[in-house]
C-alpha cells in the first residue's frame, strides 16, 4: 500500500469516500494490530475530509479510553452511558450529532466542535470493542449517509479487534 493517500479534487463528499473506500480497506487489511489500524484510519479521515477531531475510544473495562486520534488534545476517559461516545457504546446504536449544545450531557473535550457522528465497533464476538468519533466545528455536518459511509469504511478495522 502507498504511504499516501490519492484523493479527488471533489468537495462532494459521496465522491470521496467512494475514492477513500479501497484505500481504507488496504491499509484497514495490512496487519493484525488493531492501535495501528486506528491511527491510520483516524490520518485518513481527517487527511480526506479536514474535520475538526477524528479518532477512537476504546472499551477498557467500564470506560471508554482515548485510543489513536486526529485533532486537538481530547478526553482520556469516558464512563459508560456518558456522552455521544458513551452513548453510542450503551446503546449500540450510531448516533449522528446535529448540535452538540442540543445533546443531553454532552462532553465538551473542544468548544469547537458543533456536530458529531460516534460508530461502534464490534469485535468478533459481536460485542462493542471501540467507537469512532468523528467531530466537525460546523454545525449540522453529518447526515445518516456520513454514517453510512463511515461504518461501511470500518468494517475492515473490526477483523483486528
Amino acid at each position: 500500500m502507498s504511504s499516501s493517500l490519492v484523493l479527488p479534487t471533489s468537495t462532494e463528499r459521496a465522491t470521496v469516500y467512494a475514492a477513500l473506500e479501497p484505500q481504507l480497506h488496504a491499509l484497514l487489511n495490512e496487519g493484525p494490530d488493531a492501535i495501528a489500524a486506528m491511527a491510520n484510519a483516524a490520518a485518513a479521515l481527517h487527511t480526506a475530509f479536514g474535520w475538526h477531531w477524528v479518532g477512537f475510544y476504546r472499551v477498557v473495562g467500564d470506560h471508554l479510553v482515548l485510543g489513536p486520534f486526529q485533532g486537538p488534545v481530547a478526553c482520556t476517559r469516558i464512563a459508560h452511558g456518558k456522552g455521544v461516545c458513551g452513548t453510542a457504546w450503551a446503546s449500540g446504536q450510531v448516533q449522528v450529532v446535529p448540535d452538540v449544545d442540543q445533546f443531553p450531557g454532552h462532553i465538551a473535550c473542544s468548544s469547537l466542535s458543533r456536530s458529531e457522528v460516534v460508530i461502534p465497533l464490534h469485535d468478533q464476538q459481536g460485542c462493542i470493542a471501540a467507537v469512532l468519533d468523528v467531530d466537525s466545528a460546523v454545525l449540522n455536518d453529518f447526515t445518516p449517509r456520513d454514517a453510512e459511509a463511515l461504518q461501511r469504511l470500518m468494517r475492515p478495522l473490526q477483523q483486528w479487534l
